[in-house]
């Protein structure tokens, strides 16, 4: 299928790697603040903990460590809904930029806060220990999928945007996929991000919904015949989103 940026959804999400991005919330259209200074930043890498107040606006902080943003916190021990993941939302942006600290820093850590969450998991899944399956698999894959896309990115490496190819997203109804319970899919989304003045990209495999939030479940690929990490389709320039299909 011949692709076209009208049937995709482009979410920008500017952020300068130096500088901490801290908030909450889902609340959609909130605009996304843009750093015009760095911060030199010492100490050890650390995941934040979810704000209980659930602020829907980020503020731009200076902080010694860089810091994850929550997305959607406690929301996977809840029911699936039938809503479609917004990309103007603040949690996607946020689980973008948290996905953007994992693959800069090179820590999968920050990447937790916009992965398939395990208490979804467990409610999706039809199979023997969901959680094992989780740890062992999704996320020991992630863990060497950003250590590799972290190989792949240069120190000078500014995110520009995200691209979501609606056309392509599909409900997988349960039954499919050893699944239960019903979620969004769609495969093929680009990570853009500019690199010493040119543009370049890698793929997110596949993003699934839960609650009307999309999520990173493959960041280099669905599946592999070996252990080890995947960059997925890195390119100069935007790349190609898609293909179509899988669950």
């Amino acid at each position: 299928m011949r692709w076209s940026r009208q049937t995709a959804l482009v979410a920008a999400v500017p952020l300068a790697a130096a500088v901490v991005l801290a908030g909450c919330g889902g609340s959609p259209g909130q605009p996304l603040p843009t750093a015009k200074s760095s911060v030199t930043r010492t100490g050890s890498p650390s995941v934040a903990a979810p704000s209980p107040t659930g602020s829907p606006t980020p503020h731009v902080t200076a902080s010694a460590s860089p810091t994850a943003l929550p997305v959607a916190p406690g929301a996977g021990a809840l029911p699936q809904t039938r809503a479609f993941p917004r990309t103007d939302s603040v949690a996607f942006r946020n689980a973008m930029a948290d996905l953007w600290l994992a693959v800069t820093t090179g820590n999968p850590r920050f990447g937790l806060p916009g992965f398939f969450p395990v208490a979804a998991y467990k409610q999706v899944k039809a199979i023997p220990s969901p959680a094992s399956d989780w740890q062992d698999r999704l996320w020991g894959d992630f863990v060497l999928d950003v250590r590799a896309a972290h190989r792949l990115l240069g120190s000078g490496a500014r995110l520009d945007r995200v691209i979501v190819p609606k056309a392509y997203a599909t409900w997988i109804y349960p039954g499919g996929c050893h699944n239960v319970i019903g979620y969004w899919h769609v495969p093929g989304v680009r990570v853009v991000y500019r690199e010493h003045g040119a543009e370049r990209s890698f793929g997110i495999a596949s993003l699934i919904s839960w609650r009307g939030v999309w999520y990173t479940v493959h960041l280099g690929a669905v599946l592999r015949t070996a252990v080890t990490g995947i960059v997925d389709q890195p390119a100069a320039g935007p790349g190609v989103p898609g293909p179509p299909g899988g669950c």
